[in-house]
């Protein structure tokens, strides 16, 4: 998971291997990722620096139909977790989505509000409470898709002017929306590697 935004959960005990694994026994991601700004991400591949503003919405619209695909394949298998402590791809996507819909939400603070600070937003404790990997994959992918191009559209509503405004993280990060959406677009491409193993 590459998007932490407050204390973590409290782990749980682990499921058995190659099993549908309990939502709360993956251990959860306290690093800050912001470092992706700066310098390529050496697993998934993706420069996020390098991204140029105008192309965000299309990698989140693309990102979005790879998701799609990945979600028609067998349910079982979308379920099962290849290690207790590591999401299903039910539970990614499921993640993925959510993540669309939090940064359109912060989106709009920042196009609205003269910078402001973003509510906390635990991702782990959020799979929990939401029981990701009990999620139906076909309504996911709707979802996921809805969020997805909610977002994209919101992105290239964007004007010129509106690229410098400013959001703060509780942790201190602080982001222009341009900056913004280079982040966001690592969540959902990286995510997709720890699915798919596919580098960009």
């Amino acid at each position: 998971m590459t998007s932490p935004e407050n204390a973590p959960a409290p782990k749980a005990p682990a499921a058995a291997p190659g099993t549908v694994g309990t939502p709360d026994a993956v251990v959860p991601d306290t690093k800050d990722w912001t470092w992706v700004l700066e310098r390529a991400c050496p697993d998934c591949g993706l420069d996020s620096g390098a991204v140029a503003r105008e192309a965000v919405p299309g990698l989140i619209r693309a990102n979005a139909e790879a998701w799609v695909a990945v979600l028609s394949g067998d349910g079982e298998a979308l379920r099962r977790r290849p290690r207790p402590e590591t999401w299903s791809d039910l539970e990614y996507a499921c993640h993925v989505r959510d993540v669309f819909r939090l940064f359109h939400v912060r989106l709009n603070l920042m196009l609205d509000r003269e910078g402001p600070d973003f509510p906390n937003w635990d991702q782990d404790e959020t799979a929990v409470a939401e029981r990701y990997g009990e999620q139906r994959p076909d309504a996911v992918a709707a979802d996921l898709a809805a969020a997805a191009r909610i977002l994209a559209d919101a992105f290239e509503r964007v004007t010129d002017e509106q690229w410098r405004r400013t959001g703060n993280r509780s942790d201190g990060a602080r982001f222009t929306v341009e900056s913004f959406a280079r982040y966001l677009v690592h969540d959902p491409v990286h995510h997709l590697y720890d699915v798919t193993g596919e580098r960009v």
